[in-house]
């Protein structure tokens, strides 16, 4: 069984259950600033858990792109990848446990054929406040006993191992989810609730750590040991917070996430993710340009570390450029290019003399080219951005080992300093040089990396503080009407180029207006010419601008775009929100967040005229335009 049939396995399971299935989500969030990426199935649909009602009802079904930055250093044993998919079934104030678990162990047992002696499952134990979940234990015990298992549940598994359980109880920390944590984390009124987990046991002889602390421990589900892995989660949010302790929600939701690759990894009986099918395309070009095979044995062949790094690596930064997301030194762009670098670094470390980033992604794109087209719509594009990183920083990454390697050599140890002129001489970030130390044995200080790199940018401001760098110059009726440009300016390239095209920085004055916008390629002629052609237009149908005070959660469901800030935060924390367009029909050619100023028709600009396309940096380019006159030169 491919692990593209449990994934469409799984969504016409449920869909024969009632469920809608609906498309994945970006792996940027829309407008949302409290986080960088889509890191759980979930995040899409706190809206919906919290009580909006979703368009497509209250039964919801999908697989969801998902990425963790936090999980690259993870990125090497068996299991962990930054890039996953998490499949999704969701049951807004409809079904609850029963169901839940009745559905999850028939989809696991019939559906995908998992053995089910071989799987075991974890409840919440209670604290002071909420009782133990009794009555998710007794519909286990009905889906166990229906196959004839005697599942026995057991409490202090952590302390006393295993005892022949088949159900085993944990505390707040393994069996609680609520968006802040553990119960007493919960703000007042935040809702949560207990889950119950579900592992695959791969069998005691499986172990990764017979000779590490894991040895002399109780073996349990959740001891990390290698021998059990977690395949999905079911939490039951039911209750909300309150002065006096807590209480049931008037609509129970059900909320159920499972890894699809460790899913896969359990159908094929393998702890190894990096075996399963999704893999085998990527990893046949990685042996290729390594002119070795891939091998499980992490501890006796040291290059296993490498082949996984390069195939979790590539596969998340290819999903991540198809969604928009360039390789950069801010924000989401920032961990595109540390991804694509240390991919880079690990091929270089297992013998790849040529350049590989773009095969391994072309890879990808065949294996997912049927569940995910939009990466064969973007394959230009990934693989270009793909082939720049890579060619940039080989280069620098071999005069940079060079460097590290004089500078170990001549003390032992590589300071801080040392970090800090690595990364401005070579473009070293400081999580390589740390981790290059850290294969050395040494410890790098980063209190004084970030002292010298404070140094750099305090220096590099004072030599610019005499220059304007950015916003309004005035409120002038000049400047006025070029900042209402650059809102026109800024919907015309996202139309033009794609929605991949955010503000990356704009200055504007009386003269001219300045917008900076994250785009991989010089434009084309053809695609000036289209933008101002966009622009005039809009401005010829005259139309009103306005603003409007919204809600944070209003402004993104009406599609503001724009960063989401206290920059334009007013009223009680909410956002000024500029349209351009009909109000009366809300048919709107701009939307974006905004403090203003702005004018009032899109008539009093008069005529746009592009005058100038440029680089500004890796990924970044830079227009200038002029507006006011009927045909401006340049």
């Amino acid at each position: 069984m491919t692990t593209s049939d449990i994934r469409q396995k799984y969504l016409e399971f449920f869909a024969r259950h009632g469920h809608k299935i609906i498309s994945s989500a970006s792996l940027v969030p829309e407008n949302d600033p409290t986080t960088l990426f889509t890191g759980s199935g979930m995040q899409p649909m706190v809206p919906y858990l919290l009580g909006e009602a979703h368009p497509d009802g209250t039964r919801i079904v999908d697989s969801q792109k998902c990425f963790r930055s936090q999980d690259i250093e993870e990125v090497g044993d068996n299991r962990h990848t930054t890039f996953f998919e998490m499949l999704g079934n969701w049951s807004l104030g409809d079904y609850f446990k029963k169901e839940q678990v009745s559905w999850m162990f028939e989809f696991l047992t019939k559906e995908i054929g998992l053995d089910p002696t071989r799987l075991y499952v974890t409840v919440f134990r209670g604290n002071d406040q909420i009782g133990r979940d009794e009555e998710t234990v007794g519909y286990w015990k009905e889906a166990f006993g229906a196959v004839g298992i005697d599942a026995k549940d057991v409490d202090f598994s952590e302390r006393d191992g295993m005892q022949s359980g088949r159900i085993f109880y944990y505390g707040e920390k393994k069996n609680w989810w609520s968006r802040s944590g553990v119960p007493s984390n919960m703000p007042l009124g935040e809702p949560g609730g207990p889950d119950t987990e579900m592992f695959w046991d791969l069998g005691s002889d499986r172990k990764l750590h017979e000779s590490s602390v894991f040895a002399s421990q109780p073996c349990h589900v959740n001891c990390d040991c290698g021998r059990f892995i977690e395949i999905g989660n079911n939490v039951f949010m039911q209750y909300r917070k309150t002065e006096t302790g807590f209480e049931l929600l008037p609509k129970q939701n059900v909320d159920f996430g499972g890894g699809l690759e460790r899913m896969a990894a359990a159908v094929n009986d393998n702890p190894d993710m990096f075996t399963i099918d999704l893999f085998d395309g990527a990893r046949k070009v990685v042996e290729t340009i390594s002119h070795q095979p891939y091998s499980s044995d992490l501890s006796n062949n040291p290059s296993t570390y490498s082949f996984r790094v390069i195939l979790d690596h590539l596969r998340a930064a290819t999903f991540l450029i198809a969604d928009g997301v360039l390789p950069s030194n801010k924000d989401q762009g920032y961990y595109v290019r540390r991804l694509i670098r240390r991919a880079v670094r690990f091929g270089n470390k297992i013998g790849a003399k040529d350049a590989f980033c773009g095969l391994v992604a072309s890879a990808y794109v065949e294996t997912y080219k049927d569940a995910y087209p939009e990466l064969v719509a973007k394959q230009d594009l990934i693989i270009s951005e793909l082939t720049k990183e890579e060619a940039k920083f080989k280069t620098s990454l071999e005069k940079g080992l060079r460097e590290f390697e004089k500078l170990f050599a001549k003390s032992s140890a590589v300071s801080g300093v040392d970090a800090f002129n690595l990364y401005q001489s070579y473009g070293f970030p400081w999580e390589l040089t740390e981790e290059l130390a850290r294969e050395k044995g040494q410890v790098v200080d980063r209190n004084v990396f970030q002292s010298e790199f404070k140094k750099h940018q305090d220096l590099s401001r004072a030599g610019s503080e005499q220059k304007f760098t950015g916003g309004l110059a005035d409120h002038s009726t000049e400047v006025v009407r070029l900042h209402t440009a650059t809102h026109m300016l800024h919907q015309a390239l996202r139309t033009v180029l794609g929605t991949h095209v955010f503000q990356r920085g704009s200055n504007i004055t009386a003269e001219r207006l300045r917008f900076d916008f994250s785009h991989p390629d010089k434009m084309t002629l053809e695609q000036i010419q289209k933008v101002e052609e966009i622009v005039n237009t809009n401005i010829g149908r005259a139309l009103p601008v306005h603003f409007e005070i919204l809600d944070l959660d209003t402004a993104k469901s009406r599609g503001a775009i724009g960063v989401f800030d206290d920059k334009y935060a007013e009223l009680g924390g909410k956002i000024k929100v500029y349209f351009i367009g009909d109000k009366a029909t809300g048919e709107y050619e701009s939307k974006e967040v905004c403090g203003g100023p702005h004018v009032e028709n899109t008539r009093e600009l008069q005529r746009f005229h592009i005058i100038k396309e440029e680089p500004v940096a890796a990924g970044i380019r830079r227009i200038k335009a002029v507006v006011g006159v009927p045909t401006p030169s340049s």
